[in-house]
């Protein structure tokens, strides 16, 4: 099913070309795949060698089988890397649709702001706070997190 007439998020003047287009690519995948109660959220990352990886929400019948379109862009990131490379993400944009047909950029979930911190503590990842659309360290999501040494 694809999304038809959602307006675009309008980048704010601080967000870099590279973060605009991460921007575009996971509003452009959320369009294409957007299922209602299934598909709702795309997000698009782009690591340290520029390489952009995206994922897409899937939603199960028992919660708990659901998984976050933040987790399945890491997979997939990581998927193609060698066994001893570790997984460095610059930055994440993840989009939703909301009800009145309009994208907006969502933050990442608790689990998905433990797993990005866990693998990249410093990326940046962008989100929709209380003064708009900001970015934040991936670890500054997570105020007083115990840091795990792999």
């Amino acid at each position: 099913m694809i999304a038809e007439h959602v307006s675009p998020v309008v980048p704010p003047p601080e967000m870099s070309q590279p973060d605009i287009r991460l921007l575009e690519i996971a509003q452009e995948l959320l369009a294409r795949v957007w299922v209602h109660g299934r598909h709702e959220v795309a997000t698009a990352l782009r690591v340290a060698d520029g390489s952009v990886f995206t994922g897409v929400h899937l939603e199960g019948s028992c919660r708990r089988s659901s998984i976050c379109a933040e987790g399945v862009a890491m997979g997939t990131a990581r998927s193609g890397m060698e066994p001893t490379a570790s997984l460095l993400i610059d930055a994440v944009v993840s989009v939703q649709i909301k009800p009145a047909g309009q994208f907006r950029i969502i933050a990442p979930c608790g689990v998905c702001r433990e797993l990005i911190s866990d693998y990249s503590p410093d990326a940046t990842v962008w989100i929709t706070g209380e003064s708009g659309i900001q970015a934040v360290r991936a670890l500054d999501l997570l105020p007083s997190k115990t840091r795990r040494v792999w």
